[in-house]
């Protein structure tokens, strides 16, 4: 061997009992047990969109990155889900750690800056059971998704807090979950027991059933809460397969809606792409979910403000649009 591999078994690995962790149950936040701040007007016209594409049956897609979880909304998330206002949720796969830690302990995160002087960040022995979950899956499916896989590993346990796992609700309502990993970007890619050729295999297995659903986006929504560079990188190229396939049956993918939810501070026109010399450029959900994409008939919108504040603003609208929707019926 030219370059030598690092000998995963020289690792020391401990227990989750011995990480401090930086969340837990508390974080959670009940449906109505917060005030929902007052709803943006963006917020309020995906609403309406979201009714309108569940009503043609068209995709209406979920896209966020970890801190979603984090933020403790999961609650406001599965009742969407529950009530057919989200078809597709599409993530990375610090998402799925997070979830997996708090159905399994009710905690999560631990203090980077702490453990990595330690050598310690991310080598705890439970959380990669996430490994073995999908090793497991790989060998059994050979088309079974890194989402389908650990959410029905999640519902069908016994782990005490899985009630508040998206990923569990998900299987339970048989929605699609699609995680989208970068090798090496996850804790439990240090750990001894992850097989590469198993976590490629199931997230791009993820990446075809993420097309698949994209394929149905004509009249429908996509939301972005949070991620960064994968949600929009992983939607540009499924788009983009969609449409051709869409184009060569005379079809087309044109007219949909993208929502950008974030902390960036972004001009009131979105529709102007920045030059290349803007820092913003290359702020990927602007140009890419805001602008290019919905060029050829789509609308976009962008809210700016914390996941604890827009998802439970959403969850509000939603309730709010079908009370008036009662009414006027």
């Amino acid at each position: 061997m030219k370059f030598p591999l690092f000998d995963r078994a020289t690792l020391k690995i401990k227990p989750l009992a011995e990480r401090e962790h930086d969340l837990d149950m508390s974080i959670i936040t009940n449906l109505n047990s917060i005030r929902v701040p007052d709803i943006n007007k963006g917020i309020q016209e995906i609403a309406k969109r979201i009714i309108r594409a569940k009503e043609n049956e068209s995709a209406i897609i979920l896209m966020f990155g970890a801190h979603v979880i984090r933020s403790g909304v999961q609650n406001y998330i599965i009742d969407l889900m529950e009530r057919g206002y989200i078809s597709c949720i599409s993530t990375n796969g610090a998402s799925i750690i997070h979830d997996f830690e708090f159905a399994m302990i009710g905690t999560t995160t631990e203090n980077v800056a702490r453990y990595i002087k330690q050598g310690q960040f991310g080598l705890w022995k439970e959380t990669a059971q996430l490994n073995d979950i999908i090793n497991q899956a790989y060998i059994k499916d050979d088309t079974i998704g890194m989402g389908e896989a650990v959410g029905g590993y999640i519902q069908e346990s016994d782990l005490p807090y899985k009630s508040i796992s998206i990923l569990a609700a998900a299987s339970r309502l048989d929605i699609r979950v699609t995680v989208h990993v970068g090798v090496g970007y996850d804790i439990i890619h240090e750990h001894p027991n992850c097989n590469g050729a198993a976590t490629g295999a199931l997230s791009y297995n993820d990446f075809l059933k993420f097309v698949s659903i994209v394929q149905n986006l004509e009249n429908g929504v996509v939301m972005n809460f949070g991620s960064a560079v994968t949600g929009p990188e992983v939607f540009l190229k499924a788009l983009s397969m969609a449409r051709n396939v869409a184009h060569q049956q005379g079809k087309k993918i044109d007219n949909f809606t993208t929502l950008v939810c974030d902390l960036v501070k972004l001009p009131k026109n979105i529709q102007k792409e920045p030059s290349t010399d803007d820092p913003a450029y290359y702020f990927r959900p602007w140009k890419t979910l805001l602008i290019r994409t919905v060029a050829d008939g789509g609308e976009s919108f962008y809210v700016r403000g914390k996941h604890a504040q827009t998802i439970p603003g959403l969850w509000a609208s939603i309730n709010e649009m079908e009370a008036k929707i009662g009414k006027s019926g």
